[in-house]
């Protein structure tokens, strides 16, 4: 056995494994992440192909006082590590034939889009905008930083005179006013980062409508992934150790309910305290069952974002009337939305995104040519066939073809696929899930599956299985939340 001292071994080298790793290093620990895979990231891998690059998980950037924070905290900025671009426009939707709305860079110039499309909606848009603005203050700059252990961690004198939009829904309050039902998808478009619908979402969280419009959509140059090598890069500085290819097997307790050790792929390795950035029911599954807080019926009831199909293709030319963020609303998203939440099947007419990266970056592609990734959000645990990948491949492409007006099939110089059995394969998760638990009034804050384990006294959970949520933002969050329960709970 390989015997440490003060030591915190962190399963998982995704955002919220890398947050705490930053963390429990700047509070003296000492460090070692363990990641399954061949490369860290987490969800936030790169596949590369012929010269092209993708982001194999996120896409966008969005919340960059996050990031910031973040850095700050170790006397940095995210610029010591990599080069962010705002794009402009934002992204773009598509709602039929040569039918686009495209959202500019600025809350003035989005207003006036707006105005275009429904007259007098701008007015209704600004007054939106001033009540998500408040409650992404409130939220986004203290409540996020919650732990998650009491229902009086919600309850301020901010969030008292608001409880009615915790009782109330996006669906609910977007509709009040705006009218164009072009502009309504638009404004609930957002809230689809929780991983849950408009119509289960509480108003306060017209927050993410805050981080759309007013600040912006970001594009870090290279991709996503260099945020990730950014953080690494921090956390090498700071003493943490990466082990790749290391799948810890099994979770080893004391007579004490501590976690004394932990079985990394031929190699009990002792440790002092156990970080888990890797799927919350997985890593219970590494207990013994008498030591396993939340059973699996707790789990099957439980409401999870989406899983997803991803596509990754090369395309020989650059793709017209499309932008780096393209989004297609020509099917109606209440049918499609059954499929994910209520009724688990594949959609018979999913709505879909697709990212060009290429059209911003020329690094993701060679000269002349495109990458494309697309994605079509499904129900965690459905089938996952060769077969029903190649039918909704061959859907969105013919769709993209007709709404774009424009001939790419035979432009394909290859294409990757991305779905169900990845996500389990590769990251352990639950029903093959991609965003973890929906953010619905009865999966907030102390709601949601604990950063401390009741049963292990040494074992703590960090990601989007806990607290705030799905979403890299709140990952980066979820790091810092749980080093600082850690050094709570451990004094």
């Amino acid at each position: 056995m390989i015997k440490q001292k003060n030591k915190i071994s962190i399963i998982g080298s995704g955002f919220s494994s890398i947050s705490a790793a930053c963390y429990m290093a700047k509070y003296g620990y000492e460090v070692t992440v363990y990641e399954k895979n061949n490369t860290v990231g987490g969800r936030a891998r790169q596949y590369l192909n012929e010269g092209f690059t993708f982001d194999i998980g996120p896409t966008w950037y969005w919340m960059p006082d996050v990031f910031e924070k973040f850095f700050a905290d170790f006397g940095k900025k995210p610029s010591d590590y990599y080069e962010l671009e705002k794009l402009s426009p934002a992204y773009q939707v598509y709602f039929g034939k040569q039918d686009s709305i495209t959202i500019p860079d600025n809350l003035e110039d989005i207003c006036e889009v707006f105005e275009k499309e429904e007259k007098g909606s701008s007015k209704h848009l600004m007054n939106f905008m001033n009540s998500a603005r408040d409650n992404y203050d409130i939220a986004v700059k203290d409540m996020v930083y919650k732990p998650g252990v009491s229902a009086l961690e919600l309850v301020t004198p901010k969030t008292a005179v608001r409880v009615n939009q915790f009782f109330s829904t996006i669906r609910q309050q977007v509709r009040k006013k705006i009218k164009s039902k072009k502009l309504i998808q638009i404004l609930e478009f957002p809230v689809l980062f929780l991983g849950a619908k408009p119509s289960n979402t509480p108003a306060f969280y017209n927050f993410m409508n805050y981080a759309d419009f007013s600040l912006g959509t970001w594009h870090p140059k290279g991709g996503m992934y260099k945020v990730i090598e950014g953080m690494v890069s921090l956390a090498k500085e700071m003493g943490v150790t990466f082990v790749t290819n290391a799948s810890v097997t099994k979770i080893n307790l004391d007579s004490k309910s501590n976690v004394k050790s932990i079985q990394v792929n031929d190699k009990e390795i002792e440790t002092s305290l156990l970080l888990s950035g890797a799927d919350y029911h997985h890593t219970e599954s590494l207990l013994d069952q008498s030591y396993r807080q939340y059973t699996e019926r707790y789990w099957s009831k439980k409401i999870f974002a989406p899983s997803s199909l991803l596509f990754y293709i090369g395309f020989n030319k650059k793709i017209k009337n499309v932008e780096h963020h393209t989004l297609f609303f020509d099917a109606d998203f209440d049918t499609h939305a059954v499929t994910i939440y209520d009724d688990p099947s594949w959609p018979e007419n999913p709505l879909f995104y697709a990212s060009f990266p290429s059209i911003t970056d020329e690094s993701f592609a060679p000269e002349g040519k495109e990458a494309g990734t697309f994605l079509i959000p499904l129900a965690p645990g459905i089938e996952d066939t060769q077969e029903l990948r190649e039918k909704y491949f061959n859907i969105i492409i013919e769709r993209l073809e007709k709404l774009t007006n424009q001939t790419v099939r035979d432009s394909i110089l290859f294409k990757e696929s991305y779905c169900v059995n990845d996500f389990i394969k590769d990251y352990n998760s639950y029903k093959g899930n991609a965003y973890g638990l929906a953010n619905i009034l009865t999966q907030t804050a102390f709601l949601r599956p604990k950063l401390k384990s009741k049963k292990v006294n040494n074992l703590y959970f960090t990601g989007q299985l806990t607290v705030p949520g799905p979403g890299v933002p709140p990952s980066l969050i979820s790091g810092k939340v749980a080093s600082e329960l850690i050094l709570k709970t451990r004094r």
